[in-house]
């Protein structure tokens, strides 16, 4: 006890003496020298499946990452696809106006085959509607109908009374629709009441002053 004292006086410093509490937690973990077999094959079973589900994990997210570059290519190859199946069938339909505008353009048709050239533009503008109708396009006609700011854009309104208002009385330029999706609105003047200053007397006869 004395030397105990004496060589913590020398030094200067208190004599540590270890405790339980300053000890590593994981002295408290049981050591594998500590675990039944059985307790052995369950880790090992637990670690086999932990790294079973990762690789599904890591598959998975490939497959996914593969799928969407996929579905990605999919579609840019059928917009494609779209495109060249509708152009194909214009083809024809532009070779026919080149024809025309080369007949047009030949000098010294008689009058008999201007008649014969616009009868063939006809023609071809008819056949133009037929093979876009093909694909789904459809003509907006607004003409004399309510007006519709889905299908319709309203670009001025004008007073009279052989339209009811809010009805289409002169459509500007057709609209058109790719099946349900609009492609382009009827741009259409609105009809609306004439003032009451402005309306025609009945029978004729003249506004009392």
């Amino acid at each position: 006890m004395k030397k105990a004292e004496s060589h913590a006086n020398k030094s200067g410093k208190a004599a540590e003496i270890p405790t339980a509490a300053a000890e590593p937690a994981a002295a408290n973990l049981p050591v594998a020298a500590e675990l039944t077999p059985e307790q052995l094959e369950e880790l090992k079973a637990r670690a086999a499946r932990a790294d079973e589900y990762w690789d599904r994990l890591l598959r998975t997210t490939a497959d996914l990452e593969n799928f969407k570059k996929r579905a990605a290519r999919e579609r840019v190859e059928a917009a494609q696809a779209a495109a060249a199946a509708l152009i194909q069938k214009i083809l024809p339909v532009l070779d026919h106006f080149e024809m025309a505008q080369t007949a047009a353009q030949t000098a010294g048709v008689p009058p008999e085959g201007v008649a014969s050239l616009q009868a063939g533009v006809a023609m071809i503008q008819q056949q133009l509607k037929s093979t876009l109708a093909e694909s789904g396009l459809e003509e907006i006609d607004a003409s004399g109908k309510p007006f519709d700011p889905t299908w319709h854009e309203a670009v001025s309104q004008q007073e009279t009374a052989d339209v009811p208002e809010g009805h289409v009385v002169q459509q500007l330029r057709k609209g058109y629709k790719l099946r349900d999706r609009l492609l382009r609105p009827a741009t259409v003047i609105v009809a609306r009441k004439p003032a009451i200053g402005n309306a025609k007397p009945d029978g004729g006869s003249e506004a009392v002053k």
